[in-house]
């Protein structure tokens, strides 16, 4: 990032953990709700999109996630416009893999030229020479598939090599994924649904933990079941704390690897997540929250 003299707060809850060479705060922010409704167009409230990613800088967190088929190329835009001349500490994380269509969809766009058209995208729209991490999406909206990411992901070591990304990352990937990757060039992190109701990733993350590789889950309360909604709201009800608090610190209490980035369009809520990622869970607590994974 290009220095400056902005100086930020102290970091939130959680501690660091470091990307390749890079330390981020443990809770970062997710700026894909800040486009338009599906993730198209731009915010209905741009000046409140802005505040919010001032308020993110302001809370401490150095680690914002984006792509640039949020909008498509919205939320980098303004993440340029909100933080450009990024603070020294400020860490950029995005995605290539996906375009967007007219319905809102999300085609898979990993072509070698594809890749190469992304990240030149992302470099403009965020106002970089290089970019911090970029991650390969695989799989589609359903979740991750099967199959070689060779091609794509060579070509990002490709530009990786020129200079223009500092370090690699999958998203949306399978555990044989994440090796063939591996074999292939370093990465510093995982990008996966995961959460209290979804741990098809538990082998996966102590790996990582094992190999100092980050997993960074999205969709916190994701997928839950209305009976598993019901043991979290339990739990959060004792705490007086709300089901998000709760979900975000036991993500937190997981592993030290795990990195928080959930995503809100609203100041308010992105400082009840930011404080509710540091609720104290207590054992008996933690004991009912494992049993909803089961």
């Amino acid at each position: 990032m290009s220095e400056t003299t902005n100086t930020l707060s102290a970091p939130p809850a959680g501690g660091t953990w470091t990307l390749g060479d890079l330390p981020v705060t443990r809770v970062g922010y997710g700026a894909m709700q800040l486009a338009g409704p599906g993730v198209m167009g731009p915010p209905a409230d741009r000046d409140g999109a802005l505040a919010v990613l001032r308020e993110a800088a302001a809370l401490g967190i150095t680690h914002i996630d984006t792509a640039g088929v949020y909008g498509p190329r919205v939320t980098n835009q303004l993440i340029r416009e909100a933080l450009h001349p990024y603070p020294a500490s400020l860490h950029i994380v995005t995605k290539v893999g996906a375009v967007r269509d007219q319905q809102g969809g999300w085609p898979t766009a990993r072509r070698p030229e594809d890749v190469r058209r992304a990240v030149r995208e992302n470099l403009e729209d965020l106002g970089l020479d290089a970019l911090d991490v970029v991650n390969l999406r695989l799989g589609d909206a359903q979740g991750p598939r099967p199959g070689s990411l060779a091609e794509p992901f060579e070509t990002l070591v490709e530009l990786q090599r020129q200079g223009l990304i500092r370090h690699l990352g999958v998203s949306n990937a399978t555990a044989e994924q994440v090796a063939e990757a591996q074999a292939i060039a370093p990465i510093v992190c995982v990008q996966n649904m995961y959460n209290l109701a979804h741990r098809q990733d538990d082998e996966l993350i102590d790996e990582l933990a094992g190999e100092g590789i980050a997993y960074v889950p999205f969709f916190p309360l994701g997928g839950f079941t209305p009976l598993q909604s019901t043991a979290l709201s339990a739990v959060a009800a004792q705490l007086d704390a709300t089901p998000m608090s709760v979900a975000l610190a036991w993500l937190l209490r997981r592993s030290p690897n795990i990195l928080l980035i959930p995503g809100t369009s609203s100041v308010a809520h992105l400082r009840e997540n930011v404080a509710g990622a540091g609720l104290p869970l207590p054992d008996e607590a933690l004991a009912e929250l494992d049993k909803i994974g089961r």
